[in-house]
């Protein structure tokens, strides 16, 4: 081990971050020592601290939508140079068939313990880290870090679409205008749909009407009715559900055209949501019940361009309160309020 340290930022039990130290680990040939810059506060990671999360144990050292500046580069690092912001995709072994075929994801050999414990290992919230050079990915250096920190929730959205095969000038209707629906948003009209959200939170109303989108208020109407008359009674081409949610799943499936309708359930919830609809009605009607989780490196690496491009702009997903590494706990309990968009921990 390194004689430098590292402080970062783990929970320990329900409700409670806090910041550690332990010693870097050794810059190996292929690793990049990484000076961090901004970690946001995921779903996952607030859940964990409501205690809706346990099962992924603890001390949890998570914050995977992390960004940082390159400090150093291991001898046999050729892609990457000091200076260079780079964000943190998905670690793997580096040498399954998974890991070789760019799906860190599918890998079955990552021991997502570390040696000393953690559980989910990234290390995101840290003032300093070592990442293997296989899961970084170089985002333009005029992206403010917090905006790269969304290189994993982006790539997970694109990997969603491929699922959905959206096509241009076809109707998608996105239920939820939280951080994940926006950029579910953002990327289906990217690829060139009429997008419509829809949402009951008057803040997030207000974001997704000012990003541009058509804008149902479902707690004002039917969000079904109100698809069908947008669409004079034809009803959605596809449906991605980005709020875990019984009623959302529900109210996705009904608001889908009769034949050749897709429905993507894009969001967890827990407790685990349900979906009702018999086997004759997805059959007769052509339906497709598409599921969506992680994303491959042809994915981090699209969305690293559209971050870098600002064909995807999330500063509007961006909470203005941040955070120091110091005040995590503060953090946590910010970023757990009701409608919050992402909440950035500043790093440096």
């Amino acid at each position: 081990m390194s004689d430098r340290k590292m402080r970062f930022a783990c929970l320990t039990k329900k409700g409670t971050a806090e910041v550690r130290e332990s010693p870097l680990p050794e810059l190996g040939d292929y690793d990049v020592l990484l000076d961090m810059k901004a970690c946001n506060i995921c779903t996952t990671d607030y859940q964990q601290w409501l205690g809706l999360r346990e099962h992924q144990g603890y001390p949890m050292a998570g914050g995977h939508e992390a960004a940082g500046i390159v400090k150093e580069t291991g001898a046999k690092v050729r892609d990457l140079v000091p200076g260079d912001l780079v964000a943190a995709g998905y670690p793997g072994c580096g040498h399954c068939a998974a890991c070789r075929n760019g799906e860190p994801n599918q890998c079955d050999e990552y021991a997502s313990d570390t040696e000393d414990g953690y559980k989910w290992g990234f290390f995101g919230f840290s003032d300093y880290t070592v990442k293997s050079i296989n899961e970084l990915f170089k985002i333009r250096s005029s992206v403010k870090p917090s905006e790269a920190g969304f290189l994993e929730p982006l790539a997970t959205v694109l990997h969603g679409m491929k699922k959905l095969r959206v096509k241009p000038f076809e109707t998608v209707v996105v239920i939820g205008a939280g951080t994940m629906g926006l950029i579910n948003a953002q990327a289906a009209k990217a690829y060139g749909c009429r997008v419509i959200v829809s949402e009951m939170l008057e803040k997030k109303i207000e974001t997704a009407r000012s990003m541009g989108f058509e804008v149902i208020d479902c707690s004002r109407q039917d969000p079904v009715e109100a698809v069908k008359k947008l669409t004079d009674g034809e009803g959605a081409d596809a449906v991605i559900v980005a709020v875990g949610a019984t009623s959302a799943n529900q109210q996705g499936l009904s608001m889908l055209k009769e034949k050749d309708g897709r429905i993507l359930l894009f969001a967890a919830g827990y407790p685990a949501p349900e979906i009702e609809i018999d086997s004759n009605t997805v059959h007769y009607r052509r339906m497709e019940v598409l599921g969506t989780f992680g994303a491959d490196n042809r994915d981090f690496e699209e969305a690293a361009r559209a971050l870098s491009s600002g064909i995807i702009d999330v500063s509007k997903l961006i909470e203005e309160k941040t955070f120091r590494l110091d005040q995590i706990q503060e953090a946590y309990a910010y970023a757990s309020e009701p409608g919050r968009y992402r909440v950035s921990v500043l790093l440096d």
